[in-house]
């Protein structure tokens, strides 16, 4: 088991009272305070990182963020995007984080990797950000695994909102199976379960819909049949989970009820499927900062096929 993370993460700092806030990588990485673990060393290198980004974003995108970044504090592109002025190195030392990991994954290095990094960053779109997200972080990972030669890859999403930025990137791709379990109807509005992609994408894409309030065996059932979908589909080479936590009942966002039991439940369900394929594992949502450090510790210590402190 090995993490990837970088200090920077820590300087996108929306204004006072947003649920997105400097404290939840703080909270995150406690979740691995006495764990032994490897670290994968991150730098940030601006050039190599905007062509990652570039392979799932629109070109103007890293550009008119860095710009408006310039003049903040401010919104980007929707209400929900507030910035500051570190938001723009803060969004790109996620993605070279996860690039990190995807690294380490494809070479052997590790095979469970957890990468707790902010902002979030399953709803940015190509030429949006929306949902507290700038850039694609597990969308941009999946290229560069592909890239690499590692494929195909799937990408399971357990945050209470669908990632929708995920689902449009790869809707008419067969190389990426996209798996998401999460509210419905909800933020961002996506996600039915009559959404299976398109074109040769088409039963690519699979989507668990859960009702307000579901509880521990409702979502780890949704997650079980899910991965028994995936399963039966592809057999993939590399798995990317977009790790979100805001479906713990205690969340001020999410209106579930789950557990951090519920989290190691399926961090031991995504063990068992990958065997022993490398999995990277990105920190998605979770805004109460207490219940987000319990949950990453069970899920850390499942997804690790039993790492302990």
């Amino acid at each position: 088991m090995a993490i990837a993370t970088h200090r920077d993460c820590a300087l996108h700092r929306p204004f006072p009272g947003h649920p997105e806030r400097p404290e939840r990588l703080g909270a995150a990485n406690s979740g691995m305070d006495g764990f032994e673990v490897g670290l994968v060393p991150v730098t940030v290198e601006d050039d190599a990182v905007l062509r990652a980004i570039a392979t799932v974003h629109a070109g103007e995108l890293p550009s008119r963020l860095r710009a408006a970044c310039r003049s903040a504090p401010a919104v980007f592109d929707t209400d929900d995007n507030p910035i500051s002025e570190g938001t723009y190195p803060a969004a790109l030392a996620a993605v070279a984080a996860s690039l990190a990991a995807a690294g380490a994954a494809a070479s052997g290095l590790a095979t469970r990797v957890w990468v707790p990094v902010r902002p979030p960053g399953h709803h940015a779109l190509r030429n949006r950000a929306m949902g507290f997200c700038f850039f694609n972080n597990a969308a941009i990972a999946a290229e560069d695994l592909l890239a690499r030669g590692v494929g195909p890859v799937a990408i399971v999403d357990f945050d209470v909102h669908h990632g929708n930025g995920t689902q449009a990137h790869f809707w008419e791709r067969n190389d990426v199976y996209f798996l998401s379990v999460h509210r419905y109807p909800f933020y961002p509005g996506s996600g039915a379960g009559d959404e299976v992609g398109a074109g040769p994408g088409r039963g690519f894409t699979r989507n668990y819909p859960l009702a307000a309030g579901a509880d521990d065996a409702t979502y780890r059932d949704a997650v079980a049949a899910g991965l028994e979908d995936l399963l039966s589909t592809i057999q993939p080479a590399a798995w990317l989970v977009s790790a979100g936590f805001d479906a713990h009942r205690d969340d001020p966002l999410g209106g579930m009820n789950v557990t951090e039991a519920c989290f190691g439940a399926i961090g031991e369900m995504l063990c068992q499927a990958a065997a022993k394929d490398p999995i990277v594992a990105v920190l998605e949502g979770g805004y109460d900062l207490k219940a987000l450090s319990r949950s990453v510790r069970n899920f850390v210590a499942t997804l690790g096929g039993g790492v302990s402190p």
